[in-house]
């Protein structure tokens, strides 16, 4: 992300923040960093844990309805919380609304048409959009894709079952365990960004 954008000195939109992880890796080097997520729980989570970062907000809200002015944020930070492309039209149009001209929005989704955990994401999640037409959403609406790989490497075979216990159905979970041996799993990620 750091080689498409600079966050040093700006405004740092973090949307769908969870739990706050990446809050505080912002608060480093930005002005100001807003943190905005649906749950309650998350957002008080996220809140504790920035608790003592004096330029970090933390607020309710949706993608749909940003919490924040018109023109407020420079860089927004998006990390699987628009995941499917096709029906994330009602967020996109808001970051219109909120990100200052000459601001860059960056979204992180998976790509489902390369890596193992993508061969494994296309199982567990069949209904969803085939790839190659959520990089053609994408590509029509300005936005650009950068590929990148990296990979999961746990501690322990419970480790990663229990995480793939919680991204897939428990069929698809057991699918996956049975034909995947060994502690690492290789993961390609799109990073979608686009300057306005």
């Amino acid at each position: 992300m750091e080689t498409r954008v600079s966050w040093h000195g700006r405004s740092v939109l973090d949307l769908g923040c969870g739990s706050g992880f990446h809050l505080p890796l912002f608060a480093e080097d930005a002005a100001a960093v807003i943190g905005v997520d649906p749950h309650p729980a998350l957002v008080r989570l996220a809140q504790r844990r920035t608790r003592t970062l004096p330029t970090v907000d933390v607020r309710l809200g949706t993608a749909q309805e940003i919490p924040v002015p018109d023109a407020s944020v420079d860089v927004v930070h998006v990390r699987w919380a628009y995941f499917f492309g096709p029906g994330c039209e009602p967020g996109l149009a808001e970051l219109d609304r909120v990100v200052r001209r000459g601001g860059t929005a960056l979204i992180i989704d998976n790509d489902g048409s390369r890596s193992t955990f993508g061969s494994w994401f296309r199982r567990g999640y069949p209904h969803l959009p085939a790839p190659a037409e959520i990089e053609r959403f994408w590509a029509q609406r300005g936005w650009t894709r950068t590929s990148v790989d990296m990979g999961w490497r746990f501690e322990s075979r419970a480790d990663l079952e229990a995480v793939v216990r919680i991204e897939f159905k428990p069929e698809v979970a057991d699918e996956i365990l049975r034909h995947h041996e060994g502690v690492e799993v290789d993961y390609a990620v799109n990073l979608w960004s686009k300057d306005f």
